[in-house]
């Protein structure tokens, strides 16, 4: 299970962006973050940039997988959802939970969810 944003778990620096402008600010090999937004998507799609994208939807997961998402960051309820089809389909992209605090981690660990990123960071 990954964990992202724990003060004893090492993670990858990222970087929040709203636009391309600010993705082409960052340094190359950035791993970027953003919410859903098809432009941000295709751009980095056909850059071959790594990133990861927050979702409201399970369309917009399905989306984020297709255009290569490292990591789909969603609510727990839509993470629960978003797992099982990532599961039966096979995503590359891995689904994050977002939670408040390291009490929450079991909870995502017995829903097989692939891991957990801290709200504070997002």
């Amino acid at each position: 299970m990954k964990i992202i944003g724990d003060k004893i778990v090492p993670f990858e620096e990222f970087f929040k962006v709203l636009n391309i402008e600010e993705i082409k600010n960052t340094k190359p090999n950035s791993l970027l973050f953003f919410e859903f937004n098809e432009e941000l998507l295709k751009y980095c799609f056909e850059q071959n940039l790594n990133f990861f994208v927050e979702i409201f939807s399970i369309k917009e997961g399905l989306y984020a997988n297709n255009l290569n998402a490292k990591y789909i960051v969603c609510k727990k309820s839509l993470a629960k959802k978003m797992q099982k089809i990532a599961d039966n389909y096979m995503f590359d992209s891995k689904i994050l939970a977002v939670i408040k605090s390291s009490e929450e981690l079991e909870e995502i660990a017995l829903n097989e969810i692939d891991g957990a990123i801290y709200k504070e960071l997002i």
